[in-house]
């Protein structure tokens, strides 16, 4: 019998469709390039901020102090490495500065703002 087939031969009737909340979400992918925003909104009403390009990251030195630096180049992304070759930002992804070598430490397609630590 082939695959969703009941061992009489008939089909089984899906009971309903997928609802809005179960649809797979769209993927965003932050670009090096100047900083645009997007407010989408979220479950209940809610509005959150989604970055769609970023030119600048706020920069956690070694002394606890932030700084705003400017982004030069994507040097090496753990998770993929074609991201890198793309200037795509993503999080652990190994970017260049002004202030020198840093690490993305959150999602910046979800957050609205580039954030990492000096390495």
């Amino acid at each position: 019998m082939g695959y969703g087939r009941k061992i009489t031969g008939g089909k089984y009737k899906f009971f309903r469709k997928k609802k809005k909340f179960q649809n797979q979400p769209v993927q965003r992918k932050v670009k090096l390039r100047t900083t645009r925003k997007k407010t989408i909104r979220g479950i209940g009403g809610n509005k959150r901020t989604v970055l769609l390009s970023a030119e600048y990251a706020n920069i956690i030195d070694k002394n606890n102090k932030a700084k705003k630096a400017k982004i030069l180049n994507v040097i090496e992304t753990p998770a993929d490495r074609f991201l890198a070759r793309q200037n795509i930002l993503v999080k652990s992804a190994i970017i260049e500065t002004e202030l020198g070598k840093a690490r993305i430490t959150n999602r910046p397609s979800q957050e609205g703002q580039v954030n990492a630590i000096l390495l």
